[in-house]
């Protein structure tokens, strides 16, 4: 995996610490907390795109596709975060009510859940992958 410059780590742990700040503060109807969680999901998604993995092993791919698939998810959870502040999108209320308000919940919990996979597993992938090699040049 590409090594992140300081710059780069230090607006990855901003963008976390801000889309943590922006849920709990969403949580006591604070009307600027979803603008927070927006600007620290766009961080923290930039930050892991800007990650690559050069490496040749598909597992490791495969689990950055899906780590980068939470990333989106976080980011359509803070759009569905700021929807749930009124409806803007001019819908029906029914539509609005079943389909946007309240529903950035599960978004983010899909999007924490699949990046918690991920680091792991890709963690895991790394160590293998790096143990395999240095078994193999001995």
């Amino acid at each position: 995996m590409r090594q992140l410059s300081k710059t780069e780590t230090f607006l990855l742990l901003l963008g976390g610490l801000l889309m943590v700040v922006g849920t709990a503060a969403y949580l006591f109807l604070q009307q600027w907390a979803a603008y927070v969680f927006a600007l620290g999901s766009v961080f923290f998604a930039a930050m892991q795109m800007r990650q690559r993995y050069e490496g040749s092993n598909l597992t490791i791919k495969r689990l950055r596709h899906i780590m980068l698939l939470s990333d989106v998810l976080f980011m359509v959870a803070a759009l569905l975060m700021i929807a749930s502040r009124g409806n803007f999108f001019g819908l029906n209320w029914f539509v609005y009510v079943q389909y946007v308000h309240n529903n950035w919940i599960v978004v983010l919990l899909v999007a924490a859940i699949l990046q918690l996979y991920t680091s792991h597993r890709i963690a895991n992938e790394l160590e293998k992958d790096l143990g395999s090699r240095q078994k193999n040049a001995k």
